[in-house]
């Protein structure tokens, strides 16, 4: 079985195209800390993986109207490697994954002011206006 889970954030905004034959797809790169060890040639930071993702149709979709740079995000679905020559020659490999499921763990307005908030939870009804809605029976009258 080829399934992968990871955790990070987004190092771009994810960029939404059609193809040819009509269909939405969005791709988006997430990088994920390594927790074992920091690399000291980067100053403490931790050592990070970087995944190509794609998320196709609907999915992609609500991938590229609610991710943005530096949101937190799960992704899970089977990993490929493609391997390729760079600008310097050289061989190298990306690790990509066809994302089965998106989990959107940051809200929208993490580190963006107006933008999107959750619907405030409703309120719990005070005693008073449950006094008003229901009438007291007592044990005695119930019929079981």
């Amino acid at each position: 079985m080829n399934k992968l889970t990871i955790i990070g954030n987004l190092t771009r905004d994810p960029e939404l195209r059609t193809t040819n034959t009509g269909v939405n797809v969005c791709d988006f790169t997430v990088a994920v800390n390594r927790r074992q060890r920091r690399d000291a040639q980067n100053n403490g930071q931790p050592e990070a993986d970087f995944f190509r993702v794609t998320a196709w149709r609907e999915r992609g979709e609500l991938c590229a109207k609610y991710l943005a740079k530096g949101r937190k995000v799960c992704v899970i679905g089977p990993v490929s490697v493609r391997t390729f020559t760079g600008n310097d020659g050289t061989t190298r490999a990306s690790l990509e994954v066809t994302a089965d499921e998106v989990e959107f763990l940051s809200s929208r307005n993490d580190g963006e002011a107006g933008g999107y908030s959750a619907p405030a939870a409703p309120e719990a009804p005070s005693a008073d206006s449950q006094a008003a809605v229901f009438t007291a029976v007592e044990t005695d009258e119930l019929p079981f």
